[in-house]
């Protein structure tokens, strides 16, 4: 075994334009000794593309968690690995956070190889603040799971990114609607580098609207990008949440008559509201 390991490069590619992969990624997957790629036939288009000729090795979620220590036996060993996913930068929605993770406690040195990623291009051009985000990835694929979790991000002050795939994301804007408020600012970039690339800036609304309608393709991969909720509604009382917290532990009339109490709101409305949010709770 070589007295000097290798390193672990994480490289960033193309998430459309294959011109977007830059000179160094490009140069870096030439000279490794093994490209881990998340899909090996999708890596090597890319790699068709540039004439580079590296071997390449399946890593993804399923595999991910055997074959980690074995690609850092041959770090180790004095080889250099460059992980790739099938577009953009690794371990951002992708995988490869087994196997880092697994270099940094075996003490192999991890280098990035930065470019493009779907969620700082979708930011640069979403007219949205940027001094302060959240990266929430990909929704719960079940409607109830979904729901809860956007419930929770509904007071959210800081911009929300959000993946969605083309088979969810209608019904992912009409639930953001309804839950953040047709109003809501937001952001959506379909098949973002891509000849058929499409950037809408508009409300929640208004985007659900577009969608529907076909004036946004339902094709594609989508980035949506939401506005935080404004800094007096997010400092208030989550009323839904404690109202579904006090449902359980006292008579809704009570649960009503004791926030009505506490917060001014009037007690017909909260009992009302309790009511659509049982209902909700038992559609979903």
């Amino acid at each position: 075994m070589s007295s000097k390991s290798g390193t672990l490069f994480v490289v960033a590619t193309p998430i459309g334009n294959l011109e977007d992969l830059t000179p160094r990624a490009r140069q870096m997957l030439a000279e490794v000794d093994l490209i881990a790629a998340e899909d090996t036939r999708h890596t090597g288009r890319l790699l068709s593309h540039f004439g580079v000729k590296t071997r390449l090795l399946a890593l993804h979620d399923h595999n991910e968690a055997e074959l980690a220590d074995k690609v850092i036996d041959m770090v180790l060993a004095g080889q250099s690995v460059a992980l790739v996913s099938d577009a953009g930068t690794p371990l951002v929605s992708d995988p490869g956070y087994r196997l880092v993770k697994s270099a940094h406690q075996r003490g192999v040195p991890v280098s990035p190889i930065p470019g493009a990623s779907a969620l700082t291009a979708a930011l640069s051009v979403a007219g949205l603040a940027t001094d302060r985000f959240c990266f929430e990835g990909f929704l719960p694929a079940k409607k109830k799971a979904r729901s809860d979790a956007l419930t929770s991000l509904r007071v959210e002050t800081r911009t929300m990114v959000f993946y969605e795939s083309v088979h969810r994301v209608k019904e992912t804007l009409g639930m953001l609607s309804e839950i953040f408020g047709t109003n809501r600012t937001a952001f959506l970039g379909r098949e973002l580098t891509k000849m058929h690339e499409q950037c809408v800036y508009g409300t929640l609304g208004e985007i659900h609207t577009q969608l529907l309608d076909g004036s946004i393709p339902k094709k594609g991969e989508f980035v949506i990008v939401v506005g935080g909720s404004p800094e007096a509604e997010a400092s208030s009382l989550d009323l839904d949440s404690l109202l579904v917290e006090l449902s359980g532990k006292l008579p809704d009339k009570e649960v009503a008559r004791a926030l009505a109490r506490a917060t001014g709101e009037k007690r017909n409305v909260l009992y009302q509201r309790l009511l659509e949010l049982a209902k909700n709770n038992r559609d979903s």
